[in-house]
């Protein structure tokens, strides 16, 4: 029968996060810790915690705390970089039927009328002359141009 002894807490987060012998150069993945990970090294904690100088229940509730803050920045970041996403969609969409100036590649300008909005790898672009640019090759941006009215008699 094959037994591993824990001695300490941090053999036992190296046990459950699949770490093996320390002298290898290999380096390991970056991975990212779910809240199974954190209940997993909490047991493993409290399972391998010295009986005579136990860990206290306040430590193991700010632990869980802090946990629970960075899972909960992470889900702020996530929603925070989609709004981004969509807000530059948004203004993408607000420049179509509008003249406007933009940098070329090369450093020349270019006017036009913007026809199209056009995602690419999640980025919004806008189509002025049948060629996309990035929000940012906007340099100017004149009002709309009014469109007669029409009275009846």
């Amino acid at each position: 029968m094959n037994t591993t002894q824990v001695t300490t807490a941090s053999d036992a987060a190296s046990s459950i996060l699949g770490g093996t012998d320390t002298t290898t150069t290999t380096p390991l993945p970056q991975q990212t810790l779910g809240q199974d990970d954190f209940l997993k090294l909490l047991v493993a904690q409290m399972s391998a915690q010295d009986p005579l100088n136990p860990v206290s229940n306040s430590d193991f509730i700010a632990q869980m705390a802090q946990f629970s803050t960075l899972q909960q920045t992470t889900t702020m970041q996530t929603d925070l970089a989609s709004m981004a996403s969509q807000q530059g969609i948004v203004q993408a969409n607000n420049l179509i039927g509008r003249n406007v100036s933009v940098t070329n590649a090369d450093g020349s300008m270019a006017n036009g009328t913007v026809s199209a909005v056009q995602i690419t790898n999640g980025t919004p672009q806008i189509v002025v002359n049948g060629v996309a640019y990035d929000l940012s090759a906007v340099s100017a941006i004149a009002p709309p141009t009014q469109q007669p009215s029409m009275q009846a008699f």
